[in-house]
């Protein structure tokens, strides 16, 4: 019988090299264990200092469930998924008009994009809250009228500015999402007597999802921190009680890793599930092709 040695000299042929008995050497990759070397350095020094710096962490496990902060992350949660529904309905209906034939309407969505993708979301927040100085009353005249500074409370004031910015940037992506899909479809829409808001209600929207969901994802995870700009406005979210804590306590460091403790744990549990429904939306468009 043959011998695998044998089959590969009479491969090579006359001439060649015997690579038979050739040792495969495993390849060090010195700079990913440099690299590797420093960053755990780096983190052991972090480490040190957060263990040996002036931090009392008793008081960091004592107040991590207090009533207060507790309170603080229902209200990041509850405020995170108003401002993000206000974003999408806003969203999808500028960049339905954006594409539209009609100028105005066209000119509109892009004016609303630049002005409130434009400027800084704090500031935002900050106009909304003080609007009692532009408009002292508001409302409908005959119907019903309130002072603004009654209507305009902290929850309102942060609802509206971060709901209205977050549409400016779910319009990008709603449109973005719109142009994906393929320009046969509104065509064929067409070509069965579709209205323009019924194929985009019934064919092209169903599509676009795909594109757009998953970018929606991580735009939530994103207001889950932006919240806590409206402490500026007196909004009670969990940055604002820590920040009220320690204003009485003179415990800082303390309360602020409070609060990034609770940014961190919700984000932790929001980010597999925007995991999976990004692969559930790639499977879909997996099969769409």
């Amino acid at each position: 019988m043959t011998s695998p040695s044998q089959i590969l000299d009479d491969a090579a042929g006359p001439g060649l090299p015997d690579i038979s008995n050739l040792q495969i050497v495993r390849r060090w990759h010195w700079g990913r264990w440099i690299t590797a070397a420093v960053i755990v350095a780096l983190l052991g020094l972090i480490a040190r200092a957060f263990a040996h710096g002036q931090i009392e962490w008793s008081y960091v496990w004592r107040f991590l469930t207090v009533p207060a902060i507790l309170s603080g992350v229902m209200n990041t949660i509850i405020m995170s998924i108003l401002a993000m529904a206000l974003g999408i309905v806003l969203g999808v209906a500028v960049a339905i008009m954006r594409m539209s034939e009609n100028p105005v309407l066209s000119g509109f969505a892009l004016g609303y994009a630049w002005l409130f993708r434009g400027t800084p979301v704090i500031l935002q927040l900050l106009l909304w809250f003080n609007l009692a100085l532009v408009f002292p009353v508001i409302g409908v005249p005959g119907i019903w009228t309130a002072r603004t500074v009654d209507v305009m409370t902290p929850f309102f004031a942060a609802l509206l500015g971060l709901g209205i910015n977050q549409g400016a940037y779910t319009s990008e992506v709603v449109r973005a999402g719109l142009i994906s899909v393929d320009a046969g479809q509104y065509e064929a829409a067409q070509s069965i007597g579709m209205t323009r808001l019924h194929s985009l209600k019934r064919i092209i929207l169903p599509q676009a999802m795909r594109v757009v969901i998953p970018p929606l994802g991580n735009e939530f995870i994103s207001m889950i921190k932006l919240t806590s700009l409206a402490s500026v406005i007196q909004y009670a979210e969990v940055l604002h009680n820590a920040e009220n804590i320690y204003y009485a306590n003179s415990r800082v460091i303390e309360l602020l890793i409070v609060a990034g403790l609770w940014y961190l744990a919700i984000v932790s549990v929001l980010t597999p599930l925007q995991m999976l429904l990004e692969r559930r939306f790639a499977r879909g468009a997996a099969r769409a092709r």
